[in-house]
């Protein structure tokens, strides 16, 4: 579901990324309907049962779609960078790209959603 809020933020987004990020938006999106977008810290964010994704908006080469707790997300995801204890990064350079990371952002929606879903029943028992 697109908000106005995000689609303002995109109008006014000048960065040589804004198709990039566009195109990522809608693959995030159409991913599950049950995901939803907002903008948070200032630039798009993607959420289920908690912050699931944020760009980051200021990357002029590719477009960086951070991952807030990428480390817990159950599964291997050749595509996500980096080492710390939760985030991660996906760097993605074209709308090329993007469709061919779109398997794997599917993957990562649907492994979030699994975990956040299993997180709120364990918790209910």
């Amino acid at each position: 579901m697109a908000y106005d809020d995000v689609d303002a933020w995109l109008a006014h987004y000048d960065n040589p990324m804004r198709d990039v990020v566009q195109r990522v938006r809608l693959i995030l999106l159409s991913s599950d309907d049950r995901i939803d977008e907002c903008i948070k810290w200032k630039t798009p964010t993607f959420t289920y049962k908690g912050n699931l994704a944020s760009f980051f908006p200021n990357s002029r080469n590719h477009a960086t779609l951070m991952f807030h707790h990428g480390a817990l997300i159950p599964g291997k995801y050749p595509h996500l960078e980096g080492s710390g204890k939760a985030g991660r990064v996906m760097k993605i350079a074209s709308i090329a790209e993007a469709e061919e990371y779109r398997e794997e952002i599917g993957e990562i929606v649907a492994s979030w959603i699994q975990w956040r879903d299993s997180m709120e029943h364990a918790a209910a028992s």
